[in-house]
């Protein structure tokens, strides 16, 4: 955002001058302005793992329970209505106004519910780790959606973090779906449909956001409410809606796990808005991805699976990525190792040799 002061005098006229201020930070509800920006990214991405742990944790959870399996869609519809309540009343409390066209909401929302629905729906035939492995290596399809519909620009560093990465965390991955195995080519199917969409809803939410300067509680009531019309007409025709609340009905716990579930992914959704606002779409998927590497973790201690040292040698693979993906944040300190300095000068022009937070 740009203010312009008049620092003439009558006699020479005006001599506007250009100031830039400062865009608000805000994770969890507390505002982050005034901090260092590598303040602000740390207490983001502590905010997204402590919340989207809680939330991987209550997923498997409700998974568990006995006869839920089929029930993903209604999971997610249960989802969408707390979601476009909580910014609802969001929106009400700050007077947000829509800046964002309708138009886009609509395509954006059909993304929303792809992402979400295929996500918990293809639970009902995988396993928890043989998800996070298709859902992990979202990060190439993220960068490859920011170069087609932002024409963005990335180093090598950056691409060998994100290979990095998505290996790492698919290996750790496959190693317990080779150990405990529910493979249905149908879940794949879905949880593939759910990475496509995925992998397109940070870029647009990322290209409107910094377009229209919209709020994150603006992109998630339209986003979400939405998206909840589509799926309860669908489910309305499908009957799979009356189904849903029959199977609930002498079941209440499970709605406390739902609601539980979806404000840890309510949180979590600002906390990731507002890393797509300040960092960039990749940015924020890649921090994403690595709180998955511990999601598997907590699985283990909770749900209990075997161990293999196949999980060690793909954590450090993944810590590497990240190690990679800090590097190419900072060119400053990268550029003293001549050695590094000069692959990156070798395979990428001179004009592109940017940090991570400023091509993203």
């Amino acid at each position: 955002m740009e203010t312009r002061i008049n620092l003439g005098d009558p006699k020479n006229g005006p001599n506007l001058v250009t100031v830039q201020k400062k865009q608000t930070v805000q994770v969890l509800y507390v505002d982050n302005t005034n901090c260092d920006p590598k303040v602000q990214f740390i207490i983001s991405c502590l905010a997204v793992f402590v919340v989207f742990l809680l939330y991987g944790y209550l997923q498997e959870l409700i998974f568990t329970l006995d006869g839920f399996k089929p029930y993903g869609w209604y999971l997610t519809l249960v989802q969408f209505i707390l979601y476009s309540t909580f910014s609802f009343i969001e929106c009400t409390v700050t007077k947000t106004e829509r800046r964002i066209p309708l138009k886009a909401y609509i395509f954006l929302a059909m993304l929303t519910l792809g992402t979400m629905g295929f996500s918990n729906s293809s639970l009902a035939y995988l396993n928890y780790p043989t998800q996070v492995i298709f859902k992990c290596c979202k990060l190439i399809p993220v960068m490859i959606g920011s170069i087609v519909i932002q024409h963005k620009r990335y180093n090598i560093i950056d691409f060998s973090a994100a290979i990095c990465m998505c290996i790492g965390l698919s290996l750790f991955t496959l190693a317990d779906s080779q150990l405990s195995p529910n493979f249905n080519i149908f879940g794949v199917i879905m949880i593939s449909s759910a990475l496509v969409c995925d992998a397109l809803i940070g870029n647009y939410q990322e290209k409107w956001m910094k377009k229209y300067n919209a709020s994150n509680r603006e992109v998630i009531l339209f986003s979400y409410s939405i998206g909840f019309l589509y799926l309860f007409v669908i489910m309305l025709f499908s009957g799979s809606l009356w189904s849903g609340i029959v199977f609930c009905y002498d079941k209440p716990h499970i709605y406390g796990y739902a609601f539980l579930f979806s404000t840890a992914g309510y949180l979590g959704v600002q906390v990731v808005l507002g890393l797509v606002r300040t960092c960039g779409a990749l940015t924020a998927v890649t921090v994403t991805t690595s709180r998955k590497a511990l999601s598997i973790v907590i699985s283990f201690i909770f749900f209990a699976k075997p161990f293999t040292m196949q999980y060690f040698w793909a954590g450090l693979l993944v810590i590497f990525g990240i190690y990679l993906n800090l590097m190419s944040k900072n060119q400053k300190n990268l550029c003293k190792s001549n050695f590094i300095h000069n692959i990156i000068k070798r395979f990428t022009p001179k004009s592109h040799l940017k940090s991570f937070t400023t091509t993203v």
